[in-house]
C-alpha cells in the first residue's frame, strides 16, 4: 500500500499531534497520505468525495466508535479500513498507539490480510404509508422508547412470522461484530465477528425469562412499535450504529435484512478471536 487516507477524531487527538506524526512518517517512507480537511474533523461523518481515488487504507485515529462512522460512510467505495485506538477498550481497533509504526510498515509492505464483516440494512414503513431509504449499520440497529419512562411492546416478526411480544425499554438487533456492543451490556452473548447472523437483544426486559434470539442472515425481522397500555400511541427512536436517528410511533415498523454491503477491516495480528477478547477483558478488569 501506497496510499492512504487519515480520518480522525478530534476530540482523541486534539492537537492532531499522531496525526500528523503519522503522515510524516508515511510521507518520509515514499507514501502518499492525505488528512482529512479541517473542517471534517469536528463533524460526525467522512465525506467520501474528498478521499482521492488512489487511496488504497483508510487509517481511523480514535475509538471504536469512530472506525464504526467511517466504516458506514466509505462503505460504497469499499475501501478497507483499519484503527488506532485512541480510546479505552476498543473491540475493533486493530493497532494500539504504541505499536503505530510497526503497524504502517507492514501495510507500506503489504503484508496483511483483509477481514469482512456482514453490515445490517434497516428500512422504517409508516404506518400512513411514509417509507425512508434503508439504512446501513456495521454494529447495531436499536429501537427505543422515547420520552416517556413507560415500557413499549416491541413486535418481533421473523419472514412474516410472528416470534415474540417483548414488554421492554427497547431492543437490539446487532451483528457479530456489534455482540461485543451495545447488546453485550444488555446482556446479549458474544458472536465471533466471522460468523454471519443477527441477534435479537431487548433493553431491560419486564419479563423474567427473555432471552437473546439468534437467526441467519438469510432471515428477515420485522419490529413493529405496539400501542400504549392505554391503547394510546407511543413514541420511540431507531439509531443506525448510534447516529442517524428516527422518531417512530406505534404502528411504525422496520425491516431489517443482511445487508449486500461489507466493512472491509485490515488485520495485521494473527491472535485468534478468544485471545484477543481475553486481553480486552483483562484491561477492562483493570
Amino acid at each position: 500500500m501506497k496510499h492512504f487516507y487519515i480520518v480522525t477524531n478530534s476530540q482523541k487527538d486534539k492537537d492532531l499531534r499522531v496525526t500528523e506524526a503519522l503522515r510524516r512518517y508515511l510521507t518520509e517512507k515514499g507514501a502518499v497520505c492525505t488528512i482529512q480537511h479541517g473542517e471534517q474533523l469536528e463533524r460526525e461523518y467522512t465525506d467520501i468525495a474528498q478521499i482521492p481515488k488512489e487511496v488504497e487504507c483508510v487509517l481511523v485515529l480514535g475509538g471504536d466508535g469512530t472506525l464504526i462512522q467511517a466504516a458506514r460512510d466509505v462503505v460504497a467505495r469499499e475501501i478497507p479500513l483499519i484503527g488506532v485506538n485512541m480510546g479505552t477498550m476498543g473491540y475493533l481497533a486493530e493497532v494500539e498507539e504504541s505499536a503505530l509504526y510497526p503497524a504502517l510498515d507492514r501495510l507500506m509492505e503489504d503484508r496483511y490480510e483483509i477481514e469482512k464483516r456482514m453490515m445490517l440494512s434497516g428500512q422504517i414503513f409508516c404506518r400512513d404509508g411514509r417509507t425512508y431509504q434503508p439504512e446501513l449499520a456495521l454494529n447495531d440497529i436499536v429501537i427505543g422508547r422515547r420520552g416517556t419512562l413507560q415500557m413499549i411492546d416491541f413486535k418481533i416478526f421473523v419472514n412474516g412470522e410472528p416470534l415474540y411480544t417483548y414488554g421492554a425499554d427497547g431492543i437490539i438487533i446487532s451483528t457479530p461484530t456489534g455482540s461485543t456492543g451495545y447488546s453485550l451490556s444488555a446482556g446479549g452473548p458474544i458472536i465471533s465477528p466471522k460468523a454471519s447472523m443477527m441477534l435479537i437483544t431487548p433493553i431491560c426486559p419486564h419479563t423474567l425469562n427473555t432471552r437473546s434470539i439468534v437467526l441467519p442472515p438469510e432471515d428477515e425481522i420485522m419490529v413493529e412499535l405496539g400501542p400504549g397500555r392505554k391503547r394510546e400511541s407511543e413514541y420511540g427512536e431507531i439509531s443506525f450504529d448510534g447516529t442517524a436517528s428516527c422518531p417512530v410511533s406505534s404502528g411504525d415498523r422496520i425491516v431489517i435484512r443482511c445487508a449486500k454491503q461489507k466493512t472491509n477491516f485490515i488485520k495485521l495480528n494473527k491472535d485468534s478471536f478468544l485471545e484477543n477478547l481475553r486481553k480486552k477483558f483483562s484491561e477492562g478488569g483493570k
